[in-house]
């Protein structure tokens, strides 16, 4: 990640991070040394891959804003995501390969316009040593991860392109019913082709469970879609 920002010179980045549970519940010499070692970088929306796999890892990161999507290749050379990361989380990715000096696994890139605190290696083990937060973080950070993956390896294996479609809609729509994404990135996300997105659109369509229009969709029938989900 290079798109980094002085965080003793931007005061609004800095209120980000003071305002963080991890913050909060940190020692007065704990939330100074973060304050002091956190570099904050800033990730426009669309701005590309912020992590590639095999890339060596210097530090956590802590998202304080926006959201990350970690996402793998499919042999196809097709998108897969494996998870997100929210404000609040880490990657626990990173946090493995920091602790057992490995190369990233994945890539991750900037859904939207987000901004990152990365926190040096050096600083993140001494934290975690001596701050009850930071390794509460840390456990609940995997113990998360864990709990994503076996929801995606179970839409996986037991469900078909249909059922997994529904499900994300619903999942990721916003709270009036409207998926921002276009059909690439929602193949991205399943880890298919944008043309089966677009096949199975026009048959979620012509059945009035959602209305299509460039760049969103919107949900016209919920239960339409949850009848899919649960098509044994």
């Amino acid at each position: 990640m290079s798109r980094s920002t002085d965080i003793s010179s931007t005061m609004k980045n800095l209120d980000k991070l003071k305002h963080l549970d991890l913050y909060v519940g940190l020692s007065e010499s704990g939330q100074e040394q973060l304050v002091q070692g956190a570099v904050l970088i800033d990730c426009p929306d669309s701005s590309g891959v912020l992590l590639c796999k095999g890339e060596a890892i210097s530090g956590a990161y802590l998202v304080l804003s926006g959201r990350l999507r970690v996402f793998t290749m499919t042999p196809n050379g097709n998108e897969a995501t494996l998870y997100f990361i929210h404000p609040g989380e880490t990657c626990v990715l990173a946090l493995n390969c920091l602790f057992n000096d490995l190369l990233y696994p994945a890539w991750v890139e900037a859904e939207s316009e987000t901004t990152v605190a990365h926190i040096p290696g050096k600083v993140y083990r001494a934290l975690f040593e001596r701050e009850s937060t930071v390794q509460e973080l840390t456990v609940q950070t995997l113990s998360t991860l864990v709990f994503r993956l076996m929801g995606e390896l179970e839409l996986i294996h037991s469900c078909h392109h249909r059922q997994r479609l529904a499900n994300f809609i619903l999942l990721h729509a916003s709270s009036n019913g409207i998926l921002r994404m276009t059909q690439q990135q929602i193949a991205g996300h399943l880890g298919t082709t944008r043309e089966v997105i677009a096949r199975l659109l026009q048959e979620f369509v012509a059945k009035g469970y959602v209305k299509t229009q460039r760049g969103e969709l919107a949900i016209q029938n919920t239960e339409g879609l949850r009848d899919i989900i649960s098509e044994t």
